[in-house]
């Protein structure tokens, strides 16, 4: 049969266009077989249930392919795999922290001639305690607290508290430690026969992540980036029995843990497939390979790769030094029991001396056979408070947070060589160490070095949000957790120096004219809106400048509004009127209608756009 040739269009994508073209083509190649295209008659029915399928094929194969894009896509689980693919962890909450002060009353007692607080009454908070704020928002702490000892690494204050004439009979001690908005929950999973990278889900809201994971015969399952990384971090607390090298005299105390590299065989990799769902993925060997600490020599790395010369062109990872195909354990005839946290978000940035309620479950004495009754009015005078307000608490990535995170932390690939890098790094901090607001960073000034120093020094400028998701400084334990968290990626020739950023408060003033036959307070909402929108904080960097003729035009896109006859920024500064404390010039920042920055970073903020933000309408 010879082959037939006919004109087929490729590029028809939709209803219209897919009807007239089979038409013409019905036409062209069957002019004597149909000729009525009526839109009743038979032949139309036909042809245009093939164009409805056509323009819903072409539907569902654009979307596909937009799907495939991060620049593009929209669908949640998309946006999540993909920002996976480019290396970034996507944030569906992140946890605010603060610094909380535990106090306790001891009895006093005689040493000799001299009254002494009674240590026998100390008590002592497990790691893992919760504090309740006024509002129920939940805080936990991730150290264990012990009244009754002391050091240069956690020391104590000790008060008298009460006098009994000149001689105390009750002291009060107090102790600081590290907390971070959250709530600990538990999820139990069943394995029988082993089954290639099983998986598991956890399915709630706010997840920040795992805490720990151990089976039903007490083995510790750990968490890894993938499956293929065989090596985990592992710390333990510096003590003579740990490390032989650290003498008894108390001199170690300056590190008060030891980080050693532990390969691993029971491992899980935990991914969110939505901002609701954290699945967990298992790996595909069997109890019968070695589980065993390695440290790295050169007689292990490399270990598995077929022929010696790989080594010269393979690259390492300090972490899956050693090359197999395992990819960790799969679990069976267990249970596995995982803890994971929740909570975070603008919300947990409660203000200060509002976490005042302690979890004391499970608080103990260090101390047994004490007396009940005064034991019974110590354990009772245990009480927490936040001095400061917690920071760093914020809301999950919004769909642009996430595809802008995720190309960045692609350009980065783990490394922090330029400014940009380590901005990157900074945004991208876990969540359960709390993350900046914004970010800046720029070499140190050439007046600022100091003689000798190597231009190496970086200068990152960080701000964070307060409980009302307006801007303010960083906590210094904020900005601890961020210092440490760079060390990590670091080169090892770069100084970083975290600073404040500065923030300065506006308003604006503006002036319409309204179009006739228009409501003026109806078209001056409108315009008070989109300005709200416009300086809505999210959309604001640190040192983005204000273009005047940007917003003359917003306004004069509003419905309704003929005009823009007058537009003014001004400074809004005061500490007692609920402003920053700094003054600006803006009259002097600005330049052919641009309000500029300053030479030290800073950001614009609009506070209360309710009342910062006014508008007039006025006759033409």
């Amino acid at each position: 049969m010879a082959e037939l040739k006919r004109d087929i269009r490729y590029i028809d994508r939709n209803f219209n266009d897919f009807r007239n073209t089979l038409i013409n083509y019905s036409q062209t190649y069957f002019p004597d077989t149909y000729n009525d295209f009526t839109p009743d008659s038979t032949g139309m029915l036909f042809i245009e249930m093939a164009s409805y399928v056509g323009d819903v094929l072409s539907f569902y194969l654009d979307n596909q392919v937009q799907e495939t894009f991060i620049q593009y896509a929209r669908e949640t689980e998309n946006l999540f795999n993909m920002a996976y693919m480019l290396g970034y962890e996507p944030k569906v909450t992140t946890a605010a922290s603060v610094n909380i002060d535990f106090y306790q009353q001891l009895p006093a007692k005689l040493s000799g001639s001299v009254t002494v607080p009674d240590f026998d009454y100390a008590l002592q908070v497990p790691e893992n305690t919760t504090i309740s704020s006024v509002n129920n928002e939940e805080f936990i702490i991730e150290d264990v607290i012990d009244f009754s000892s002391s050091s240069s690494l956690d020391p104590s204050t000790i008060t008298v508290y009460q006098l009994s004439g000149t001689t105390p009979t009750t002291y009060l001690i107090k102790k600081t430690r590290k907390a971070i908005s959250a709530t600990i929950n538990t999820s139990t999973f069943n394995f029988t026969s082993p089954v290639r990278f099983d998986t598991r889900s956890i399915n709630d809201s706010n997840i920040i992540g795992i805490l720990d994971c151990f089976d039903s015969d007490g083995n510790e399952w750990y968490e890894v980036p993938n499956l293929a990384q065989e090596n985990v971090y592992d710390t333990i607390r510096n003590t003579n029995t740990n490390d032989p090298n650290v003498p008894d005299d108390g001199s170690g105390n300056d590190v008060p843990y030891l980080l050693q590299l532990k390969s691993v065989q029971r491992r899980f990799a935990a991914r969110f497939v939505n901002n609701n769902s954290l699945q967990l993925q298992f790996g595909a060997g069997s109890f019968g390979d070695n589980d065993e600490e390695i440290i790295p020599n050169p007689d292990n790395v490399g270990l598995g790769l077929p022929f010696e010369r790989d080594q010269l062109t393979t690259a390492f990872s300090p972490l899956n030094f050693v090359f197999t195909n395992t990819y960790g354990i799969a679990p069976s005839n267990t249970t596995l029991t995982i803890r994971y946290l929740t909570g975070g978000g603008i919300s947990s940035n409660v203000n200060a001396n509002t976490l005042t309620t302690v979890d004391d479950t499970n608080v103990t004495f260090v101390k047994e056979n004490l007396n009940p009754a005064l034991a019974n009015t110590i354990f009772n005078s245990l009480a927490t408070n936040n001095p400061v307000a917690a920071d760093g608490g914020q809301d999950g990535d919004t769909t642009e947070e996430l595809r802008q995170n995720a190309l960045g932390n692609y350009q980065t690939q783990l490394r922090t060589v330029t400014k940009e890098d380590y901005l990157i790094r900074a945004l991208s901090m876990p969540s359960n160490l709390g993350v900046v607001a914004m970010a800046y960073a720029e070499p140190v000034k050439v007046s600022e070095y100091e003689t000798g120093t190597l231009p190496s020094i970086l200068d990152l400028y960080v701000l964070s949000y307060d409980i009302n998701k307006k801007l303010k400084t960083a906590s210094s334990i904020l900005k601890q957790n961020l210092k440490t968290y760079l060390s990590e990626y670091r080169m090892i020739n770069d100084a970083i120096n975290i600073k404040d950023a500065f923030i300065i408060n506006i308003g604006i003033e503006f002036d319409i004219v309204v179009r006739p036959n228009y409501n003026n307070n109806e078209t001056l909402t409108k315009c008070i809106e989109a300005l709200t929108n416009y300086f809505n904080i999210e959309n604001w960097q640190i040192n983005q400048p204000i273009i005047l003729p940007e917003l003359s035009i917003l306004l004069d896109k509003i419905e309704g509004v003929q005009t823009v006859k007058n537009l003014k920024i001004d400074n809004l500064a005061g500490t007692t009127l609920g402003y920053s404390e700094y003054a600006y010039d803006v009259v002097g920042a600005t330049i052919n209608d641009v309000v500029y920055p300053s030479i030290d970073p800073m950001v614009f903020e609009v506070k209360t756009p309710g009342t910062d933000i006014k508008g007039r309408v006025v006759p033409l």
